[in-house]
């Protein structure tokens, strides 16, 4: 069984950058979705009507790879989890004229209370995503429970999806250069078009490339959607050092532009 979407025959084509070089995990790209949201719909067992996938908005905190949570016993939630722990949650990233082309995650485990002694984590945690919590975190109807994960999809848009292995998960580390990403594309896409379609012209088969467009940018590397003779297309350049600053990622893109000017030359 493949993840792939199906083509017409025939219309597939190669690649207009080395498929090989270094690119997030989908491990990786979904821890990092996950540490950039706090809010996700949390599926329990219904007990009521019984057996029915129930579904919830929730606020969370990413704890290592593990979905805290901070939530009601009045809630029909927690009702479902004291009767069966089985729980996922969905996140997804938001933006985007096409939300189906947007990342999301479903993270399935089983969900249970967090012990008294690690309570005190557990607010320091919450609170440092969810300050407005604050005034009800002593209430006592209120408790802490954590998603232990066991599986988890990601899909980060058509074609790129895959069920994530549990080690790589483990492993894996939200990305340094996420919280910055929004900016960075901008100032590219804005002030440096024309960095783009050199990187295009110089470094990949998009030697026809007329417009080039920055989008998404991480630790290895990053991606565009370049305006080719055969429409758009998808590319992605690496950098020469593994980035986890702004000014990382400047060095990295001063010195292709510089590159691709000689190439080009």
């Amino acid at each position: 069984m493949t993840d792939q979407h199906g083509r017409p025959s025939g219309a597939a084509e190669e690649p207009l950058y080395d498929a090989d070089i270094p690119t997030p995990t989908h491990g990786e790209r979904a821890r990092t979705l996950l540490d950039s949201l706090s809010t996700g719909t949390l599926c329990t067992i219904a007990i009521e009507p019984a057996g029915f996938p129930y579904g919830s908005f929730v606020t969370f905190a990413a704890n290592a790879g593990n979905p805290l949570f901070f939530i009601s016993a009045l809630a029909e939630h927690t009702r479902n989890l004291k009767g069966d722990s089985r729980a996922s949650l969905l996140v997804a990233e938001g933006g985007g004229d096409d939300p189906l082309a947007r990342a999301r995650v479903t993270l399935v485990g089983h969900c249970r209370p967090v012990a008294s002694g690690e309570r005190s984590d557990a607010v320091a945690t919450y609170l440092a995503v969810h300050p407005n919590a604050e005034y009800y975190i002593d209430f006592k109807d209120f408790g802490f429970w954590r998603l232990e994960v066991e599986s988890l999809r990601y899909i980060g848009g058509y074609g790129r999806m895959s069920w994530v292995d549990p080690d790589d998960w483990r492993r894996a580390e939200p990305d340094p250069i996420a919280p910055h990403a929004a900016a960075i594309l901008a100032h590219m896409n804005d002030d440096h078009a024309h960095n783009l379609v050199d990187y295009c012209r110089a470094f990949t088969r998009a030697t026809d490339a007329t417009a080039a467009q920055m989008t998404s940018i991480d630790r290895y590397g990053f991606e565009m959607s370049v305006d080719t003779a055969k429409g758009p297309r998808p590319v992605r350049l690496a950098f020469a050092n593994q980035i986890a600053t702004t000014q990382d990622a400047r060095r990295e893109l001063v010195a292709l532009a510089e590159a691709a000017r000689q190439a080009l030359a």
